[in-house]
């Protein structure tokens, strides 16, 4: 408790200063959509990290500093996400599921997603990172919407997460319910895929990043329930699955 609270207070101070500093804006917050709860169930172990079993909401996260509501624009309704971005491949599939019945299915939820590029830059924003400033605002690329099918399920072809200082390896989820939000939340991977990935050809160039999951101001304290089971390799891609409790 008194270490979310530190974060918290940190937050604001750093708020307050007219300097946006990525870092701090992803600080965790527990203001954002849905409610936070523990885990419950049992673990297991996934390819290169642990997560729990049984029924459990998602941990509730900041959306970040680069949210953006593209619900009015029916393009953004999409498997393909990448929109011509290079990286290694990655296939990731959700399956929503309500926490506060026993994790059935939910059908019809709006999921958002949105993540940084290998580089570490996110589409809608001018963002400063390792190669620079690049103004990406009015470009789309790494965001997309879907509806989840009768299985409670969503799948998203993109590419693996880059990475920009102090933030491990990350993407952003939003679910709706009836146009309601539901949940903010972000998604974790495994340190040693995300080692391997940024190893490879097409990352080594940005280097390895020295924030694992234990050590991310977001994660830290959640990302048992947040990192993906993920199957693959560099070569011909990753495939990536994790169940997102949403308690209605």
């Amino acid at each position: 408790m008194e270490q979310s609270r530190a974060k918290f207070l940190k937050s604001l101070l750093l708020g307050a200063t007219s300097v946006p500093i990525l870092v701090e804006a992803c600080s965790k917050s527990n203001e954002s959509g849905g409610t936070s709860s523990g885990t419950s169930g049992s673990s297991t172990s996934g390819t290169g990290g642990t997560t729990p079993t049984g029924c459990y909401t998602s941990p509730t996260e900041t959306a970040g500093p680069y949210p953006y509501d593209l619900s009015k624009n029916s393009a953004i309704f999409r498997t393909d996400i990448t929109e011509g971005k290079t990286g290694v491949p990655l296939t990731l599939t959700l399956t929503i599921v309500n926490s506060n019945n026993n994790c059935a299915v939910i059908s019809g939820a709006r999921v958002d997603i949105w993540h940084c590029d290998k580089d570490g830059y996110y589409s809608e924003y001018s963002n400063t990172g390792y190669l620079g400033t690049q103004d990406n605002t009015g470009k789309t690329f790494l965001r997309g919407i879907q509806l989840s099918d009768a299985n409670g399920q969503v799948t998203f072809k993109t590419i693996y997460p880059g990475w920009y200082s102090g933030r491990a390896c990350h993407m952003h989820i939003e679910v709706f319910v009836n146009s309601v939000l539901k949940l903010t939340s972000q998604i974790a991977f495994p340190d040693s895929v995300t080692s391997t990935v940024y190893s490879s050809s097409l990352y080594s160039t940005h280097g390895q990043n020295s924030t694992t999951n234990a050590k991310d101001s977001i994660l830290s304290d959640s990302y048992n329930s947040e990192t993906v089971t993920i199957t693959g390799d560099t070569t011909s891609g990753y495939a990536a699955t994790l169940k997102v409790g949403v308690p209605l």
